[in-house]
């Protein structure tokens, strides 16, 4: 299946387009979160990445996107998960304040379309780091969809 395939939520509620907001979804370890569509720019695989010097942490580096720098945002260090053994990553580009940015995750999945009233406020036990940069959660089949703050997300 397309990674940029619309599917519909299980949500059981019927849909308006007007109250479905669509979600890239991608997994940072065991972990779901959802990025809005709106925001997505682009979708591309591991790229070859220049380190910044005397860059912050959670900057990988940089990386060429056509002509453009795009900077590589480290995902799991930003939500402070631990390192993966795994050189295997996708980059989800997204646009903020005018520059692009690549979010580092370590898949992608498909697109869903949730319904505004399936969006449920964090729950007590989320962790700190992640209420910090999301707006809330979805209920997926035997996990938590957590819905990221692109805006949150690139404010270190």
């Amino acid at each position: 299946m397309n990674a940029l395939t619309p599917q519909v939520s299980d949500s059981g509620n019927a849909m308006t387009m007007a109250d479905v907001v669509q979600f890239v979804t991608v997994k940072v370890g065991k972990q779901s979160f959802g990025i809005p569509v709106l925001d997505v720019e682009d979708i591309i695989g591991p790229q070859p990445v220049t380190r910044v010097p005397l860059s912050l942490q959670v900057i990988r580096g940089s990386l060429n996107l056509r002509g453009r720098i795009v900077t590589a945002v480290d995902l799991r260090t930003r939500l402070s998960m631990p390192k993966s053994d795994s050189d295997h990553h996708m980059n989800v580009v997204v646009e903020y304040k005018g520059d692009l940015y690549s979010l580092v995750v370590d898949e992608v999945g498909d697109v869903l379309n949730i319904n505004d009233a399936a969006i449920d406020p964090h729950p007590a036990t989320m962790s700190a780091k992640l209420r910090e940069v999301s707006n809330g959660i979805h209920k997926l089949d035997g996990e938590l969809l957590v819905l990221l703050d692109v805006s949150e997300v690139l404010t270190f």
